[in-house]
């Protein structure tokens, strides 16, 4: 359910509310089976549109999931779904055309994610996986005349900050900055490109579950596409 308002021509205001939920394996005690996750989120923000090819969009967001299973500290070894976690944050986003051939994607994103209530982990410990900080660019051109008529080169910038590497909050994959660059080429409905993922070969963890799993990122890395569209 959302809401848009325009008070001038650029400007657009809006806000919503949403509900969602996700499945829950296991069982009570009781022997009945768990109700869903359940999510709500309310947003707000604002788009401007700079000018016919330029916007931005500011928004606002606060995240709760309910019927997060915990443990169930009356009987060891079950679970009860009294847990619940928060994320709240800012996201800004700018992208568009900047001149003719000339584009670009940028985005910022603050994030606080944390438990709220749960009888496994102190409640206020941050969620795994989750950075406070996040940025990333990308902006690639495209030549519009000459022989060389529908070549481009894109290169991109992707900042992750640090994050937990568990709910227990007991150690912290570091934060990493990677590049990325492309070389494409599009002639009517053909296009060709190399993707460079990594390009400079950096090392650092993308993802993690417990200090058993924790998972590397994947080093310098070339993919070549071939498309037609019909």
């Amino acid at each position: 359910m959302g809401i848009v308002y325009q008070p001038i021509q650029p400007i657009s205001l809006y806000a919503s509310y949403s509900r969602s939920f996700a499945p829950s394996i296991g069982r009570l005690i009781d022997g009945e089976q768990f109700q869903p996750e359940r999510g709500t989120q309310y947003e707000v923000g604002v788009k401007a549109d700079i000018n016919n090819r330029l916007s931005a969009t500011l928004a606002f967001y606060d995240l709760t999931r309910s019927n997060v299973t915990t443990d169930d500290l009356s009987n060891p070894g079950f679970s009860i779904q009294t847990g619940e976690q928060n994320s709240r944050g800012i996201e800004l986003n700018f992208g568009g055309e900047i001149l003719p051939g000339w584009n670009v994607i940028a985005g910022y994103a603050y994030t606080d994610a944390r438990i709220t209530e749960d009888n496994t982990f102190e409640p206020g410990n941050r969620l795994y996986n989750v950075p406070k900080h996040s940025f990333n660019l990308w902006t690639s051109y495209e030549l519009q005349e000459g022989d060389l008529r529908g070549l481009g080169f894109g290169l991109g910038f992707f900042y992750v900050g640090d994050r937990q590497g568990d709910l227990e909050n007991s150690f912290t994959l570091p934060s990493y900055f990677r590049t990325d660059a492309a070389i494409f080429y599009n002639r009517g409905q053909f296009r060709a490109s190399l993707n460079f993922r990594n390009l400079f070969d950096v090392d650092y963890f993308e993802s993690a579950y417990d200090r058993l799993n924790v998972f590397p990122a994947e080093p310098f890395t070339v993919q070549g596409t071939l498309s037609w569209r019909f």
